[in-house]
């Protein structure tokens, strides 16, 4: 697969068929080279309506067995509202520092909504690559 990793729309459009209908919490994690090229994405969480478990060192574990030096995280909010919640904020924070920490840097991280979308990387909110 070849597509730009850059604009969060467009990985929003490019990857939203993989929510369309969830009623749970799917967390995937897109995996990148040094060039900010796709290698995977792995779905690595399936939560309940509204909460998933997500663990970092399983992020943190296929990015090195991937070679990556790049993430992009996306899930979605079943319920259609893409804002971010509390635990979204601080995961986010979590996988950006331990990221910062290995050189396996969080470019954004997604969350689908009902026909939209919220990107912590367009709003500034913790990641500021």
């Amino acid at each position: 697969e070849n597509f730009s990793c850059t604009n969060p729309s467009y990985i929003v459009n490019y990857f939203n068929y993989l929510f369309k209908d969830k009623l749970q919490e799917e967390f995937y994690v897109l995996y990148l080279d040094n060039k900010k090229k796709y290698i995977d994405k792995l779905k690595l969480f399936v939560g309940s309506i509204n909460l998933s478990i997500v663990h970092p060192r399983e992020i943190f574990k296929n990015a090195y067995l991937l070679s990556a030096s790049f993430i992009i995280c996306i899930h979605n909010h079943p319920s259609g509202d893409p804002l971010p919640s509390k635990e979204d904020i601080n995961l986010t924070k979590k996988i950006n520092e331990i990221g910062n920490l290995h050189s396996i840097f969080l470019i954004d991280h997604l969350i689908i909504g009902k026909d939209c979308y919220y990107s912590f990387y367009e709003n500034k909110n913790v990641i500021n690559n």
